[in-house]
């Protein structure tokens, strides 16, 4: 089944080291885009698709109110059914209250991402977050009082002053909470965003302290129950995230909004991050960006994303089966150096894999395509 992507350009202060599309919230201006996001999801009434995930991303998508929340959930309802499906909504902690919360669940919204990312009140000032640690211990316990099971988190990996005893805090504080998913991001400074610049910079871990906090955080999630099922992805059991397992799997999916990305049909398109663009368009405007995806390299680039890798009798389906004995060799090669697992014709990567995940897949792409 597809899946359905909503993007919310809305901030009220934008994170300096965020490098997403957002816009200044204004409540006149979220009313137009809300009424353009229905409107641009009607016109795919009666054309047979099916979806069983749908996203609210952003941006900070707790900037709605629950009406147009409802008003876009029962859009897409109609257009593309949403049978048992898993509605995701990114919320701010300071951005929502018990009584709001209670809102979005009425209005179909199942599964709750709570931006956190530390446990450290000096590490939240320092990424720009308007919440402390105490604000967003409230959310997920209102959360919780509201109806909701199946909460996530976001970690960041890497402020200012970070090590690994302090993570391993974070970890324990948050894993303590009633949440079943978390997503772990490793800081990188984004070209033009507010932390790009040489102070900021010398303040945030380097990279030999980074995949120390990486591996620190796959080992202690572990320790609380949280298993990896994706690089920066963990959970505990029946808990995975089934929209974001779509990107990463292949299938199809629609993005709805400015700046929102789509797959669907074999084509990868986005619309302008042009919020005026959007609103004032009959339909959103569509920008192509493949026309015609390379099925076996998108299999190895994605594939090696999850924990379950991917398999060889694949790529020699793809790529032929001279490619695959040098795909083998290669995988072998990674194998005894510790970075992945090759057995029973798959190939997987370690924790200490996906920090060099992308070595691997071009050095593996390019082999699959004889060009090593």
């Amino acid at each position: 089944m597809t899946g359905i992507y909503v993007h919310v350009p809305f901030c009220l202060r934008k994170c300096p080291y965020c490098s997403f599309y957002s816009k200044p919230y204004d409540a006149e201006t979220a009313s137009r885009y809300v009424e353009a996001i229905c409107r641009n999801i009607a016109a795919y009434q009666g054309r047979g698709i099916s979806a069983d995930t749908l996203y609210f991303g952003g941006g900070t998508p707790s900037l709605l109110d629950t009406k147009q929340v409802e008003m876009i959930v029962n859009e897409c309802c109609k257009a593309f059914s949403l049978d048992n499906a898993e509605i995701t909504l990114e919320a701010n902690p300071c951005s929502v209250d018990e009584e709001k919360l209670r809102g979005y669940r009425a209005a179909g919204v199942n599964r709750i991402s709570f931006g956190i990312q530390s446990a450290d009140d000096k590490r939240l000032g320092f990424l720009g977050r308007l919440h402390d640690y105490g604000k967003a211990v409230e959310a997920v316990e209102n959360a919780v009082n509201a109806g909701f099971e199946n909460i996530s988190a976001d970690i960041m990996l890497g402020a200012a002053g970070e090590d690994t005893e302090s993570l391993k805090k974070t970890i324990d504080s948050i894993c303590a909470m009633p949440v079943r998913h978390i997503s772990s991001y490793m800081l990188k400074i984004e070209e033009g965003t507010a932390f790009d610049n040489d102070k900021t910079k010398s303040l945030i871990a380097d990279d030999d302290l980074m995949s120390d906090l990486y591996l620190t955080a796959v080992e202690s999630f572990e320790k609380h129950g949280f298993r990896q099922y994706e690089i920066s992805n963990f959970c505990m059991e029946g808990y995975e995230s089934r929209h974001n397992n779509k990107y990463w799997t292949g299938e199809d999916y629609l993005g709805f909004g400015a700046a929102a990305h789509s797959f669907f049909d074999g084509v990868r398109y986005f619309c302008p991050p042009d919020t005026e663009a959007f609103i004032n368009a009959p339909l959103q405007p569509r920008e192509v960006t493949e026309q015609s995806v390379d099925r076996g390299e998108e299999y190895i680039l994605l594939g090696l994303r999850l924990c379950k890798g991917i398999m060889l009798d694949r790529i020699a389906g793809y790529f032929g089966s001279t490619s695959a004995d040098r795909f083998s060799v290669l995988a072998k090669e990674y194998a005894r150096h510790g970075l992945a697992v090759f057995e029973n014709g798959v190939l997987r990567l370690t924790p200490k894999g996906f920090l060099v995940s992308n070595g691997i897949i071009s050095q593996l792409i390019d082999a699959a395509n004889g060009q090593v």
